[in-house]
């Protein structure tokens, strides 16, 4: 089998690094003062903080499932299937658009993963992806093993402002205010179907950085090493919203001297996450890497 990987913008992966790994990436669609934009195409980072600084009407969009099918069609003249991995269906509808789509018209042919992850995450099921399409999985045997460990992660976000998640209606105007006037920080959680508090009361963000550090170190030690015993075979990431990474940075040496000599990857958060809680957040996240046996095949 020729199994084709394919994925969307919320992933993180820009369309330039899509075709160096060989893979497609839908462009999440926005709606900027009443016009629409492509993610990455029409639409960098930098104009979409740009336009939400200036005050913007900004609104997250779903690709077309037409759009999406034509990918498909096109794939599938080259390749027998195709693993589409779009983001959380907590998130968005787009993921269930397209498995609906897909049982419908492209069984056996197409299989869409709800493993509800976004961002970095959902990046390093991209690659898992294409690790298992490489050792000759086919697209069920990769769907299934990606739906198997789809808990096997976590994202922490640190939010720097709560103007955001007002607009978007996940906390009042009240405690927007207040939290404002006491300078609160609150840590977020992705994990699943939703975009949770973890908590609220913080003030600073290098304490943010120090509370997502931890909690990251405690799940390691915690359920992941429970699945095989081991704490080496995990994935570090960090994630940021705005255009500056000085403190991306800053957190990724903080991580280097808790975990020496490992890799940190490091990418801008999807601006469908943005856009609910605007610049200046920093994420950590952390991915258990795929079991052994799956890479002995």
């Amino acid at each position: 089998m020729k199994v084709a990987i394919m994925t969307d913008s919320n992933s993180g992966i820009t369309q330039k690094e899509a075709k160096e790994l060989g893979i497609r990436v839908v462009p999440m669609p926005f709606n900027i003062d009443g016009e629409e934009y492509l993610e990455d195409i029409t639409l960098t980072q930098e104009g979409f903080y740009e336009k939400l600084k200036g005050g913007a009407k900004v609104s997250t969009s779903q690709p077309s499932i037409g759009y999406v099918n034509s990918i498909w069609d096109e794939l599938l003249t080259e390749y027998d299937q195709v693993v589409y991995i779009p983001m959380s269906s907590g998130l968005s509808r787009s993921c269930e658009s397209a498995t609906v789509s897909a049982k419908a018209n492209y069984e056996g042919k197409v299989f869409v993963v709800d493993n509800q992850r976004i961002s970095v995450t959902q990046r390093q099921s991209v690659l898992d992806a294409m690790e298992l399409a490489r050792l000759g999985y086919d697209g069920k045997e990769i769907h299934d093993k990606l739906i198997e460990i789809k808990f096997d992660s976590d994202i922490f976000i640190m939010v720097d402002t709560l103007e955001y998640l007002k607009k978007g209606g996940r906390i009042t105007a009240a405690a927007a205010a207040l939290g404002g006037m006491l300078k609160l920080k609150p840590i977020l959680l992705i994990k699943g179907e939703k975009l949770d508090k973890f908590r609220m009361r913080n003030r600073s963000v290098e304490n943010a950085k120090e509370i997502m550090l931890n909690a990251c170190v405690e799940k390691i030690e915690g359920y992941l090493k429970d699945k095989d015993g081991r704490t080496d075979n995990v994935y570090l990431e960090v994630a940021y919203s705005g255009t500056d990474t000085t403190e991306a940075e800053a957190f990724v040496k903080m991580i280097n001297e808790k975990f020496p000599g490992k890799e940190v990857v490091v990418s801008p958060l999807s601006l469908s996450v943005s856009c609910h809680i605007g610049p200046g957040a920093l994420a950590m996240a952390i991915c258990k890497a795929m079991p052994d046996a799956w890479l002995e095949k």
